[in-house]
């Protein structure tokens, strides 16, 4: 269950970051609910790239190999920051492609 609670928190964490990057770039916003689906996928390969690089300490769970990995304050802030720019940096690519589509 430990393992679970870093992916939970990146998926929201990019939930909250594609709807924040939706309403900082309003020509590349795709709506509230497609903010939030885009940010939560980019929030969950964002947070797992971070920690497959070794920076979100504990994301995965699998460098500290403990029952508390992914527990600690930086695997949370590691997930929370891996999740939060992965859902804006997903929605800013998926907006600038529909954008280009739309022309």
């Amino acid at each position: 269950m430990e393992g679970l609670i870093p992916i939970i928190i990146q998926l929201v964490s990019g939930a909250i970051g594609g709807n924040a990057a939706g309403a900082v770039m309003k020509n590349m916003s795709l709506g509230t609910i497609g903010n939030s689906l885009v940010g939560i996928l980019g929030g969950g390969i964002g947070g797992q790239i971070l920690g497959m690089l070794g920076i979100a300490s504990g994301a995965g769970g699998a460098d500290l190999g403990g029952a508390t990995a992914g527990l600690d304050m930086g695997g949370i802030l590691g997930s929370i920051a891996g999740g939060g720019v992965g859902g804006g940096a997903l929605l800013a690519v998926v907006g600038t492609v529909k954008k280009m589509m739309s022309k």
